[in-house]
């Protein structure tokens, strides 16, 4: 077990809870270690030292998120970050917006749902729907329409459902089963 001063160690359990809090996505283990070590924040060990302290006081909980096991904020733990959240220096709060701001861009850099439709003459539309990633195209669908309606419909449900939609193309070309949207 690491000695260190109570302040330090409820500042240190704090800004776990507020990386978890602040995260738009259930982050995994490696990824919080990852980006605690990147800003050396502190060392491996106390990071899985009072994760595992998180867990077992239920402020957190390790879940399985879409195949990956993840941290999950509890009631608890929101509560208690919304108390004290003022002790975390303002500038380590500003450095992790910035680091997630940056993994934001680099995330959508990454990956981009396009869609867009222009007049080709008085009756028809024509629809482009783009999945492209690392700046190179995964998908390219277009489709001839005869209303501004039905292609805007069929851009809002594409940026929507991108992975369902791409998926089950797929499935369908080689023969596989098709998944719904709800499951």
């Amino acid at each position: 077990m690491f000695i260190e001063n109570t302040e330090e160690l409820a500042q240190n359990k704090l800004l776990l809870l507020y990386i978890i809090d602040r995260s738009e996505k259930p982050l995994t283990n490696e990824q919080i270690t990852e980006f605690m070590l990147e800003n050396n924040y502190m060392n491996y060990f106390l990071i899985q030292q009072y994760l595992s302290e998180l867990i077992n006081s239920s402020f957190i909980e390790y879940s399985i998120t879409e195949n990956k096991k993840t941290y999950k904020m509890l009631d608890k733990g929101k509560a208690t970050l919304s108390y004290f959240e003022d002790r975390i220096p303002k500038k380590i709060k500003e450095e992790i917006a910035n680091k997630f701001s940056e993994i934001k861009e680099d995330e959508k850099k990454a990956t981009q749902v396009l869609s867009e439709f222009f007049q080709k003459d008085d009756a028809q539309f024509m629809v482009n729907l783009k999945l492209v990633e690392n700046d190179e195209t995964l998908f390219s669908l277009y489709i001839n329409v005869a209303t501004a309606k039905q292609a805007e419909k069929i851009c809002h449900t594409w940026e929507n459902n991108t992975e369902h939609i791409y998926k089950n193309v797929l499935n369908m070309l080689v023969g596989e089963e098709i998944a719904s949207i709800e499951g």
